[in-house]
């Protein structure tokens, strides 16, 4: 992997992943495709159907194999919230970009996707609650953040791909 995008849901990891990947021309992995690859469900009928614990199951195998690959990778919302994962991502020489919004931005990208598991299952302020919470386990895992409010997805590239470089 050249880089792993870590961040809440909505902050722009599949968006800027497959983006940079097209600027860097190289490949683009969705952790969470590649789970639904694996599981031949979508992520909504995993949690549904199986739990969140399995789910998690399949995201840690995935995400070890993902890293063996060249590219980018973007990964669950919820990926480096998990030990396991978090540890797998500090211990890899792949950097980690963590790509942030405010509170306000998420809820305005989100809101409206019926596919995300927890947003059916969440109101409003408990979203938020829930990336309050995990702000701090994306910092441990994190090499470099950004903030994605004011910029367009090819300024969050650009700025991707001028850290990369230095």
């Amino acid at each position: 992997m050249q880089a792993i995008l870590v961040g809440f849901m909505g902050s722009g990891k599949t968006t800027i992943g497959s983006l940079l990947a097209q600027k860097l021309k190289t490949q683009h992995y969705d952790l969470d495709d590649l789970i639904i690859q694996q599981a031949g469900r979508s992520i909504t009928e995993i949690f549904a159907q199986s739990g969140e614990e399995y789910f998690r199951h399949l995201e840690q195998q995935k995400l070890s194999q993902a890293l063996t690959n060249k590219g980018i990778l973007s990964t669950g919302g919820g990926t480096p919230t998990i030990a396991p994962n978090a540890a797998v991502l500090k211990a890899s020489s792949t950097p980690v970009i963590w790509l942030t919004a405010k509170d306000q931005t998420i809820l305005e990208r989100v809101t409206q996707d019926q596919s995300r598991p927890l947003v059916n299952d969440l109101d409003q302020n408990s979203l938020l609650q829930l990336k309050q919470k995990r702000e701090t386990l994306y910092a441990a895992v994190a090499d470099l953040t950004i903030n994605t409010d004011y910029l367009t997805p090819l300024q969050i590239v650009q700025k991707i791909q001028e850290w990369l470089t230095n």
